[in-house]
């Protein structure tokens, strides 16, 4: 099965260094029907990830709460 992200939102972010972060937030998409059409018809498939804009992942806890992961990096939405 193919596999894609599909980019969401994309949202800035103060980190508890006090720099400001770029945070996006993608969709996993799934193929199907790959043979009937050549481009394919892509589907969510229910899992999200959010990664900063560098790449780092970012783990969202059942709060909302947000950190880089492999770090002590919190992250907090300016919304």
């Amino acid at each position: 099965m193919d596999k894609m992200l599909h980019r969401l939102e994309t949202f800035t972010a103060r980190g508890s260094d006090g720099r400001t972060y770029a945070v996006h937030g993608y969709e996993h998409m799934a193929r199907v029907d790959a043979f009937a059409d050549p481009q394919g018809h892509w589907e969510p498939t229910g899992q999200a990830e959010y990664k900063l804009a560098d790449g780092r992942r970012v783990n969202v806890d059942r709060e909302g709460l947000m950190h880089v992961a492999g770090s002590d990096l919190r992250l907090e939405p300016l919304r």
